[in-house]
């Protein structure tokens, strides 16, 4: 079962990042973080508008995860100082489990070489056990700690982990 990662462009696509991003926050970051920090990060972050501007201003990339031909998944990110900054990373619970994670790092990792980027970075929450577990697995160490304020008084208490990508 192989996956496709086409790139979101159209307001279209863009609406259905903005969907899936609601949909999965809301199932998997309740135990996590409290109700009222996933709305505030979901409309400052992957509303319509936000995910728009991050697209054309901030310079991010964002790719649905597809299986035959429907999203299970979305990716977010940018390239920065020589190496690519995974900003969102994440897959619907009844897609969990199945693999698709392996697929979705083999394609950031192909984009690092084709682009020549030493690592793939990414921030996660300190409390994310479980996604913590497949990032470690998948060869990404934990090289800082980082408290960010996020406004509202909402604040994102992070590890920053990162992964060396060969150059071929």
């Amino acid at each position: 079962m192989k996956l496709t990662f086409p790139q979101v462009n159209t307001t279209e696509q863009i609406a259905e990042v903005a969907r899936l991003a609601a949909e999965i926050w809301r199932e998997y970051y309740v135990t996590i973080i409290t109700i009222e920090q996933i709305e505030y990060m979901i409309s400052q972050f992957q509303s319509i508008p936000a995910i728009k501007d991050q697209i054309h201003h901030q310079g991010y990339e964002y790719y649905f995860i597809h299986h035959d031909g429907s999203a299970v998944g979305y990716m977010s990110v940018r390239q920065e100082e020589g190496k690519l900054f995974l900003s969102k990373f994440y897959i619907g619970k009844e897609h969990r489990g199945r693999g698709y994670a392996s697929q979705a790092s083999a394609f950031l990792e192909q984009l690092c070489k084709e682009r020549n980027l030493s690592h793939i970075w990414l921030t996660v929450n300190r409390h994310n056990e479980s996604t913590i577990a497949v990032y470690e697995k998948k060869g990404f160490k934990t090289v800082q700690e980082k408290k960010a304020d996020i406004g509202n008084g909402f604040v994102m208490d992070d590890f920053i982990m990162e992964k060396e990508i060969p150059v071929s």
